[in-house]
C-alpha cells in the first residue's frame, strides 16, 4: 500500500480507486427498461469537446468507442511460437517444431456469403493473406511463407508456417518471427512481430543445471510435445485439444502449462508449486485455451527408449521425455502417456530386467518437450477515418496509479507506445502525456464523468482501460478501472427528517482519512 498525498480538508473527499482485470458483469454498458442509463453506468457520460476538436467529432468518437466496448467489436492476431529454434547447417533444412501459427479471431477477417445471391468462386473466405519470415530477412519470395487461413470450428482463422528454417550462415543468437497481412486488394494491414526466439546448434545432452537457467523450463511456462516416429518429419505428431478431448494431431498444435503438483495432496486437488521442473516431479499440463488437464503424472528422462527413474536433473529444452501415471507398484514397469494414430492413450511399460531403474518404452510414448511463447494484438478499424496500417499495435503489460483524492495518475508500462495515442476510461477520453515507447500517463478521469449520481452510488464503477489513435484506431486492453463511489446517503423524500448535522461531519470526517490513508491499488493481468 503506498502512500497518498494529504488532501485538501475544506475539499470533499475523492473516491477510492483501484485497477483490475475487466468483468462482463460490470465493464459493460448498462440501461433501464426504459433505455435510459443507470446510476454508475459508464454509459451517462455527457461527451465533452476536447481542445482543438469540433464538439460533433467528440461526441461521434465517444459514441463509437461506445458501440466498440458494447459489442466487443475487435479482431485479434495471435502469433504462437516456440522458445527456441535449431540450427540448420549446409543443405538440411531443420524446420522449426513445432511450426510458428497463426490465429485471426473476431469479426470482420472473413468474407460470407450473402443469403440468396449467388457468389463467385473466390470471394468468399478469409479477407487477408498472411506472409511470415524472419526479421532481418530481404522478404523475398525464398525466404517468406505464404500462409493459408482455414476457418476452425470456433470460429477462428488458423494459418501455420511449415517450412521456416534458420540457416547456419545467420550468426544470430536470438531473432524474432515477423508476420506481414495484407488484406485482399493488396492493401497493407500491419506487421507484426513475435517474441525473441534463442537459437541452439542442438539439444542439449550435458546434465542441466540451475547456475544457467536459460534452457531449464520452469513451473508455470507453456510448453508443446510432440512425438516423431524414427525421427521422421512427416510422422511428428502434436499433442493437442480438440472437441473436448486429447489428440495426437499432425496439424495443429497446443500449448500447455506445466505445473509442479504438490505429491501430499488428495487425489484431485494439486495446487501448482514454483521452480523449475526436474526429472521425477509430479507435474499437471493444462491447455491454455481450454483449460482442459491432463491427469497429474510423473515426468521422466528418456534415453535410448528407456524411461529412466532415478533421474532428478532439471528438464531442458527439446529433451525427450515421457509421463507415468502414479500408482504402478514398483517392478512392473509402470503406465505412460502415449499416442495411437490421432489418439492419446496409455502404455503399459516393460521393467527392465537387468536395470531396475529403467523402463522399457514403445516410440509412441516418447516426447519431445519445447517452451513456447505467444504474443496477442488486438484492434478495432471501425473508428478509423485513415487507410493506414493497424501496426504498431501497442501492448498493455502493467498499470501503476500515483496520487488519489481530486488528482490521480495512471501510468502504462507496455511497448510500441507513440505520442498519437490517447488513453481511454470507458467512453472518457483522459489527458494523456507521451513519455517513451514503453510508458504513457493519463490523469484519471473524475468519476462525475460517469454519473450525475455517483455519490450515492453503493456499487462500485468498473470501466474498461483502451487506447485511441490519432486517426480513430481503437486498441482495447485486458485491463480495467474500478471507481469506489462515496459512501453518502442520497437525499430523502420531502418532509423526512433530515439527519443530524453532527453525523454526517463525523462519518465524512472518518471517510475523508480513509480515503487519504488507505489508497488501494490492485493490479491483475
Amino acid at each position: 500500500m503506498d502512500p497518498v498525498p494529504a488532501a485538501d480538508p475544506s475539499a470533499p473527499p475523492g473516491p477510492l480507486t483501484h485497477l483490475s482485470p475487466p468483468d462482463s458483469s460490470v465493464a459493460r454498458p448498462r440501461s433501464g427498461a426504459d433505455g435510459r442509463s443507470l446510476p454508475g453506468s459508464w454509459t451517462s457520460c455527457q461527451p465533452a469537446p476536447t481542445p482543438g476538436s469540433p464538439p460533433e467529432h467528440v461526441t461521434v468518437l465517444r459514441e463509437g468507442v461506445r458501440q466498440c466496448l458494447q459489442q466487443q467489436c475487435e479482431q485479434t492476431v495471435w502469433i504462437l511460437h516456440a522458445k527456441v529454434a535449431q540450427k540448420s547447417y549446409g543443405n538440411e533444412k531443420r524446420f522449426f517444431c513445432p511450426p510458428p501459427c497463426v490465429y485471426l479471431a473476431g469479426p470482420g477477417w472473413r468474407v460470407k456469403p450473402v443469403k440468396g445471391q449467388a457468389h463467385q468462386p473466390g470471394e468468399t473466405g478469409p479477407t487477408v493473406c498472411g506472409y511470415m519470415g524472419l526479421d532481418g530477412a530481404s522478404g523475398s519470395a525464398a525466404e517468406t511463407q505464404k500462409l493459408n487461413f482455414e476457418e476452425q470450428p470456433d470460429s477462428r482463422e488458423f494459418g501455420c508456417a511449415k517450412t521456416l528454417y534458420i540457416s547456419d550462415a545467420d550468426k544470430r543468437k536470438h531473432f524474432r518471427l515477423v508476420l506481414r497481412l495484407v488484406h485482399r486488394g493488396g492493401r497493407e494491414l500491419g506487421t507484426f512481430h513475435s517474441r525473441l526466439i534463442k537459437v541452439i546448434s542442438k539439444p542439449s545432452q550435458k546434465k542441466q543445471s540451475l547456475k544457467n537457467t536459460d534452457l531449464c523450463i520452469s513451473s508455470g511456462s507453456k510448453v508443446s510435445l510432440f512425438n516423431r516416429l524414427r525421427s521422421q518429419t512427416v510422422s511428428t505428431r502434436y499433442l493437442s485439444v480438440e472437441d473436448g478431448a486429447f489428440v495426437a494431431s499432425a496439424r495443429q498444435w497446443a500449448a500447455f502449462t506445466l505445473h509442479l503438483a504438490d505429491e501430499h495432496c488428495s487425489q484431485g486437488d494439486f495446487p501448482p508449486r514454483e521452480g523449475y521442473v526436474r526429472y521425477g516431479s509430479l507435474v499437471q499440463l493444462v491447455c491454455t485455451v481450454t483449460g482442459i488437464t491432463l491427469p497429474p503424472m510423473i515426468i521422466r528422462k528418456v534415453a535410448k527408449q528407456y524411461a529412466l527413474l532415478d533421474v532428478d536433473e532439471p528438464i531442458s529444452q527439446l529433451h525427450k521425455c515421457a509421463f507415468q501415471f502414479p500408482g504402478e507398484p514398483a517392478g512392473e514397469g509402470g503406465t505412460y502417456l502415449c499416442l495411437a494414430a490421432d489418439k492419446v492413450v496409455q502404455f503399459q511399460a516393460s521393467p527392465c530386467p537387468k536395470e531396475a531403474n529403467r523402463a522399457l518404452l514403445n516410440d509412441s510414448s516418447c516426447w519431445t518437450i519445447i517452451g513456447t511463447e505467444s504474443v496477442e494484438f488486438s484492434f478495432s478499424t471501425s473508428l478509423a477515418w485513415t487507410r493506414e496500417p493497424v501496426t504498431p499495435v501497442p501492448l498493455i503489460s502493467t498499470l501503476e496509479l500515483s496520487g488519489g483524492g481530486d488528482v490521480a495518475t495512471l501510468e502504462l508500462h507496455g511497448e510500441n507506445f507513440h505520442a498519437g495515442l490517447k488513453v481511454w476510461f470507458g467512453d472518457v477520453e483522459a489527458e494523456t502525456m507521451y513519455r517513451s515507447p514503453r510508458s504513457l500517463v493519463c490523469v484519471v478521469p473524475d468519476i462525475a464523468a460517469f454519473g450525475s449520481d455517483w455519490r450515492w452510488l453503493r456499487t462500485p464503477i468498473t470501466v474498461p482501460v483502451s487506447l485511441v489513435r490519432a486517426d480513430g484506431l481503437f486498441y482495447p486492453s485486458a485491463f480495467s478501472f474500478t471507481y469506489t463511489p462515496e459512501y453518502s446517503a442520497r437525499p430523502g423524500p420531502p418532509g423526512a427528517p433530515e439527519p443530524a448535522a453532527d453525523a454526517d461531519a463525523l462519518l465524512e470526517s472518518i471517510h475523508h482519512e480513509f480515503t487519504r490513508s488507505n489508497f488501494h491499488l490492485f493490479i491483475q493481468t
